[in-house]
């Protein structure tokens, strides 16, 4: 069982895409992924993030059947074999109910049950944790203007009206973890203004998950457009989510991202490094 708070966990990310932003096609192949899965987990991950269907600026969606296709062959090989709990990053009830089967113990909705609202109910029904996303408008359009006037009372809205609808599918409270969805409809500097007014979301009384890992908005203010190039500017946004609040942070450079987790608790928290200190 996963305690949020004693430190910052560190989730990494799996995509069994050909087009997600950051490493599509990389792990497409089923015995890649596989392996993938293991080095994340060597790498010091407390959670492992798998995703059939990419969510990047302009992408299309694939069926159910498709995403099932992807990520159900994987997790069945998984099961049992890892330490850490995997979380399974849908929208769709029916991909996150097969998830569950195969042993799946998160769901990470990137939509909070806008696409589809009985995934609420699978993870009522599992009880399992459920992560709920913010994202303005869908990943065909969500980077097109207009922004909204106000980014944090669009986000805390909502994500309210999420939580809403979860808890009125019978989702415990101590279930929901809350997403802001840094780069899902925002601009690079409404992402920046969120992340310097993360104590505030912490208010909603729910845990926060952070996504910043090699994200556009990076990109925009250090002058590039390669991924790998973004590491470092990773770190930042990484280390400013755990300094604002942030209980899990959701990371494509598992290793790098560990170390900067491990230091920003650290400075959050002195007393938690006494013992090593000593």
């Amino acid at each position: 069982m996963l305690q949020l708070g004693k430190r910052t966990l560190v989730m990494g990310v799996l995509n069994l895409t050909p087009d997600s932003f950051s490493d599509g096609g990389e792990h497409f192949d089923p015995e890649r992924a596989i392996a993938r899965a293991f080095e994340i987990e060597r790498l010091g991950a407390d959670i492992l993030d798998i995703g059939g269907e990419s969510t990047r600026p302009g992408s299309a969606g694939i069926s159910p059947q498709e995403e099932m296709r992807r990520v159900v062959p994987v997790l069945e090989r998984l099961r049992g074999r890892l330490k850490i709990p995997i979380s399974i990053d849908t929208s769709k009830s029916e991909v996150a109910q097969a998830a569950a089967y195969q042993g799946a113990e998160i769901i990470n909705d990137v939509t909070a049950l806008r696409a589809d609202p009985r995934l609420a109910e699978v993870a009522a029904r599992q009880k399992l944790p459920l992560i709920l996303m913010h994202m303005r408008g869908q990943p065909r359009t969500m980077q097109e203007k207009p922004f909204a006037r106000d980014v944090m009372a669009d986000v805390t809205t909502g994500l309210k009206h999420a939580v809403a609808a979860a808890r009125g599918a019978g989702v415990g409270k101590s279930q929901i973890i809350l997403d802001p969805g840094i780069g899902f409809g925002k601009s690079a500097q409404q992402n920046f203004e969120l992340l310097a007014r993360l104590p505030e979301l912490a208010r909603l009384g729910f845990p926060l998950l952070l996504g910043t890992s090699r994200k556009g908005f990076i990109g925009k203010v250090l002058g590039t457009t390669a991924n790998g190039e973004r590491r470092w500017g990773t770190a930042a946004t990484v280390a400013a989510s755990i300094l604002g609040g942030a209980h899990i942070v959701r990371v494509h450079d598992i290793a790098e991202m560990v170390q900067v987790a491990v230091i920003a608790d650290a400075v959050a928290n002195p007393r938690t490094v006494a013992s090593k200190l000593s």
